[in-house]
């Protein structure tokens, strides 16, 4: 009785593991992988290209546009730059389906989103989408801990902010500020910069205009 009783568990514990594969990819990472790979092919770029313009390796590009990589605010700023759109053209369309290009007003329910996972950074684009759009405007949430990363990265444009919630810390070439709510911000977009969420336990919301010049 006692050996049958023991070879139980064994069974419910062999039954329940799960098999070893790759991990499901988030959707996100495939949407803008998608884009990405569509805006190049319009403008008849390729990854050899890109690779050389972004000193980026085709490798990596490849991934990116598979969704098997998920890029960073960097990376993207990089990629938008060399073709010739806004970051708000890689959102694509919003949950209605409509890239809302025509638009002039954007519903709630209506913002198209770049979830950065993996740097704990999401952008809700409150102006309406669209590749030839000049000014964007953007709802930013850094999660606590969430950042750029340590490198400085630069795009084309000029981009401001107000800090609605929690703070941030943004450094711009060589001098670093803590903001918190109700500080604001302005600055050339070809300046070195990063920005951060220090705070451990509490989210950051950052209102963000991007114009690209």
């Amino acid at each position: 009785m006692l050996k049958t009783g023991a070879s139980k568990p064994s069974r419910k514990v062999k039954a329940a593991a799960k098999p070893a594969g790759k991990p499901v990819e988030p959707a996100m990472d495939v949407a803008v992988g998608r884009r990405i790979r569509d805006l190049r092919r319009i403008r008849q770029l390729s990854l050899e290209t890109i690779a050389a313009k972004t000193a980026l390796s085709i490798g990596f590009l490849s991934q990116i546009e598979r969704g098997l990589s998920s890029p960073s605010l960097r990376v993207l700023a990089t990629l938008a730059d060399v073709l010739g759109v806004g970051i708000a053209a890689l959102f694509g369309a919003g949950p209605g389906g409509d890239d809302g290009s025509d638009s002039v007003v954007t519903r709630g329910q209506q913002r198209p989103e770049l979830k950065l996972w993996r740097s704990g950074i999401s952008k809700q684009l409150l102006s309406a989408a669209g590749g030839d759009n000049k000014l964007n405007l953007f709802l930013v949430h850094l999660e606590p801990g969430g950042s750029t990363g340590d490198e400085l990265y630069t795009h084309d444009g000029e981009e401001a902010g107000l800090v609605l919630e929690g703070a941030m810390t943004l450094t711009v070439d060589t001098e670093t500020w803590s903001l918190k709510e109700g500080d604001s911000f302005r600055f050339a977009s070809r300046r070195p910069h990063r920005f951060s969420n220090p705070a451990d336990d509490a989210k950051a919301v950052v209102l963000w205009v991007n114009c690209v010049t």
